[in-house]
């Protein structure tokens, strides 16, 4: 970030709040690519992938959640 001319205390904050290496990495592949002209379509960038984190983080959930009432259909509970 820096090197693109952005403040490193601005940086550190887009990495709290991303907070996985992997969205890091995804901001930084947008940083290198798109050459945003200001913070705050950085900071709109970095709000569209935290809500694809969320959006993936839910889905991944209810993934789980509908293995085990699976589970539960097909083995019944075990009550022993």
């Amino acid at each position: 970030m820096s090197e693109a001319g952005y403040p490193e205390e601005f940086a550190d904050l887009l990495a709290r709040n991303l907070g996985s290496p992997r969205a890091i990495r995804r901001m930084t592949a947008y940083i290198q690519n798109v050459r945003p002209g200001s913070v705050e379509q950085i900071a709109d960038e970095m709000l569209a992938i935290c809500s694809d984190v969320e959006t993936w983080k839910r889905k991944h959930e209810g993934l789980q959640a509908n293995i085990q009432i699976n589970r539960l259909l097909n083995e019944g509970l075990d009550t022993e």
